[in-house]
């Protein structure tokens, strides 16, 4: 049972990858929920989420303080979980992670909205080289300068069905004959599941005493780079090779890869993933977790099979070669 009952919640992002399983779960909870979204055409799926009436997706632009605001409107709490993974003409790390964060918390503050969840990352850094991992951070203290009793969410790389993380390696292994190692592979994962994310911050939402508190997510087993790559080759069945790429390399690759972006397609690396990768992606020491929030974590050996199995060139179900 949840602590406050249920009402209208406002969640901006709502029909990505992290927000399409906390719609669902709101629903079941019972809210109504308002999906705040730059393109409402693509949230048409979650209409199946829940009973008929339920879910409404709604134009917002987070951007814009006026539409943040229309799209507050009745709420009893918000979600906010725009993010991007790389920039595209003027959907910028600063215009996406800091200045809408900014918009949606005010809101929530000027509105009389108590319960706010803001999701962030692992390695939000003010000091970090990262611009995403930067304007993570300055998304952080925007949303506590308006709002100091907001929860923050910030989960580690985040796996399941539909994730732009495992499936894009294997997608890569599918077409490429080796695998890159970044930096030797040597970087550290907590890989967390979508529906271990989508719980916590419900939960997040409905507890009173998780105002004001910063929550790492993580899941059970922390992996290497390298134990993430062969996961998926063992999962999707491919005896590719791995090629150690140092992070110099990795970056001018990167830099050049990410020119994809200026004629719309998403880039498979950026030189700013790259910097990403030069450090730990892990829950810290003492910080506040999954279990904090009630949550048990769910291994990734447990999920990947049930989607990365796509990639095998006899499908479904095709027999593991012999040993």
């Amino acid at each position: 049972m949840s602590e406050a009952a249920p009402g209208l919640i406002t969640v901006f992002g709502g029909s990505g990858f992290v927000g399409s399983q906390v719609v669902q779960d709101l629903a079941r909870r019972g809210w109504r929920i308002r999906v705040a979204v730059r393109r409402p055409d693509r949230a048409w799926k979650l209409q199946t989420s829940g009973h008929v009436g339920q879910i409404q997706a709604v134009r917002c632009d987070a951007t814009d303080p006026a539409q943040v605001e229309a799209a507050l409107q009745g709420a009893d709490a918000a979600i906010n979980l725009i993010g991007i993974l790389y920039e595209a003409g003027r959907r910028s790390f600063e215009a996406v992670h800091v200045e809408a964060a900014r918009n949606i918390a005010t809101g929530c503050a000027a509105a009389g909205i108590d319960r706010l969840v803001h999701m962030s990352a692992i390695g939000a850094n003010p000091e970090s080289d990262s611009n995403y991992a930067r304007t993570k951070a300055a998304g952080e203290m925007a949303v506590r300068e308006a709002k100091p009793d907001a929860v923050v969410i910030r989960p580690s790389i985040v796996f399941g069905a539909g994730d732009s993380f495992l499936n894009r390696f294997a997608a890569m292994a599918s077409m490429a004959p080796a695998l890159p190692l970044i930096g030797g592979g040597r970087t550290r994962f907590q890989p967390v599941h979508v529906g271990d994310v989508a719980e916590a911050i419900v939960r997040a939402v409905e507890r009173p005493d998780a105002a004001g508190r910063t929550f790492e997510l993580g899941g059970p087993e922390v992996m290497t780079f390298e134990e993430v790559l062969k996961l998926v080759l063992r999962e999707t069945r491919r005896s590719n090779g791995l090629i150690p790429l140092p992070f110099f390399a990795a970056r001018a690759v990167g830099s050049l890869a990410q020119l994809t972006s200026l004629v719309g397609i998403a880039p498979a690396l950026t030189r700013d993933q790259v910097t990403l990768l030069e450090t730990d992606n892990v829950v810290a020491d003492g910080a506040e977790g999954l279990a904090d929030l009630g949550v048990e974590p769910t291994g990734i050996e447990a999920i990947a099979p049930s989607y990365l199995w796509r990639y095998r060139r006899g499908g479904q179900f095709s027999e593991r070669p012999a040993a």
